[in-house]
């Protein structure tokens, strides 16, 4: 439950702790300040310059005093923030050994983590400088010009222009991006990231277009994989225009509301009708209680309470999935698992530490980590005989019988080619055991 609302808190600190406010008195200040600089110097009279300091004054108290109010607000997020870690991480006592860091001989896989997830984030100007600074100086050479500085602003030049060709054709999979960071500024690289990070901002404004254009861009690959992405996105927008103007804010024509609907809806879901007939009919059939949608018996399907978000979640995914990535970043599945299993880590070194005894088995930890299902991304194995977890060196076999265990356990129960079933009266031969994969 600490750890819940640790994430609760995490979200209010991001939604308030903004130092844009902040940014802009200062630069309201700078402003300031330059006017002033150059009427001064174009006067240059003394009683000029005296009356441009006098009413100088008062603006630019105002600016600081709104900066200090700006800045007061971050830092009372902050020290929220930060109360609540010290209350999710109460019970931690103890330290972890520092004599030997096992991730000191990975520096360059560490950094590539920190820039893939900066380049996902669309922080490509962050990227950019953290890739330079990050790169060894006999490494660094001349790199192309970052996508963020382009153009004055990513999004804008994006967000305007959603025809132009994109680089999704070509697939960029974990092994075909370098470990040279200096490689990971490349355009191509950096334009992916950039459409996915401006589609979501259009999503997150309720705009579906630029994501349905890039499904229909990509319909062969994301039906290939069985997606139903473009349908998904289709179904929403026809929701969408359907809810008319009070509801989407869209202009009241004929191309919003009921009639805008069931025209998008003619125009766009012909070629769903082999796959998903039974939920356009429903949303065909809902055009009868337009009127009354709330009591009619398709309300839950126009509830689009959280829609937006979990068409956007999906969009990620398919994105990603395309570029050969994981929907989520590794860096933070990785600190997130880190920081879940760090008191129980934290307690079982003490414990160890006090007894003088060492966890020996590499690779291995001696106790159930306690990760969400989302961070669960294959199913283990544990042989009921040996009481091991199988390994691919050591994978599960499955009997004639239906049993399974592992291929070791298998090979000390057996005498000569035959075994007997340590569950059940069955015996057999080894070589009638069958490799499974989980």
């Amino acid at each position: 439950m600490a750890y819940l609302q640790l994430q609760k808190d995490l979200e209010k600190l991001t939604s308030s702790a903004k130092l844009v406010d902040a940014v802009q008195d200062v630069d309201d200040i700078i402003d300031l300040l330059t006017t002033a600089r150059d009427t001064i110097a174009q006067v240059g009279d003394m009683h000029t310059m005296s009356l441009t300091l006098t009413k100088l004054q008062n603006p630019v108290k105002e600016q600081l005093e709104g900066l200090n109010t700006s800045l007061k607000h971050v830092y009372k997020a902050q020290n929220e923030f930060n109360k609540s870690l010290r209350t999710a991480f109460s019970k931690v006592k103890g330290l972890l050994p520092t004599d030997h860091d096992p991730m000191a001989s990975h520096s360059a896989l560490i950094n590539r983590a920190i820039a893939m997830h900066l380049l996902r984030e669309g922080q490509f100007g962050v990227a950019s400088t953290f890739i330079n600074e990050a790169q060894p100086q006999s490494q660094t050479a001349p790199t192309p010009q970052p996508l963020a500085q382009q153009t004055p602003s990513i999004l804008q030049s994006h967000m305007s222009s959603f025809d132009s060709p994109t680089p999704t054709d070509t697939i960029i999979t974990d092994a075909d991006i370098p470990s040279d960071l200096t490689a990971l500024q490349s355009q191509a690289l950096q334009s992916s990231f950039a459409d996915m990070y401006s589609i979501l901002s259009a999503l997150k404004a309720h705009n579906l277009l630029p994501a349905i254009n890039w499904a229909r861009e990509n319909c062969i690959e994301l039906e290939a994989r069985g997606s139903n992405l473009e349908f998904e996105l289709c179904k929403l927008q026809y929701i969408w225009l359907f809810k008319g103007p009070t509801v989407n804010g869209l202009p009241d024509t004929l191309d919003n509301g009921v009639h805008g609907a069931l025209q998008y809806a003619r125009n766009n879901f012909g070629r769903f009708q082999q796959r998903h007939l039974r939920e356009i009919q429903q949303l065909s059939g809902a055009m009868v209680y337009s009127e009354d949608l709330e009591y009619s018996p398709y309300s839950s399907i126009f509830d689009i309470s959280a829609a937006f978000e979990e068409v956007a979640s999906s969009f990620t995914r398919e994105f990603c999935s395309l570029l050969g990535l994981s929907a989520e970043s590794p860096l933070y599945v990785a600190a997130t698992a880190g920081a879940l299993a760090l008191p129980q880590l934290v307690k079982f070194t003490s414990k160890t530490r006090a007894k003088g005894t060492e966890w020996t088995t590499a690779n291995e930890l001696a106790f159930e980590t306690p990760l969400p299902r989302s961070m669960m991304y294959h199913s283990i194995f544990v042989c009921p005989v040996s009481k091991e977890q199988t390994t691919d060196e050591n994978p599960p076999v499955m009997l004639p019988c239906g049993h399974v265990l592992a291929r070791e356990s298998l090979q000390r129960l057996a005498k000569g080619t035959r075994y007997k079933c340590p569950y059940c009266p069955s015996e057999g031969i080894v070589k009638d055991a069958k490799e499974i994969i989980l």
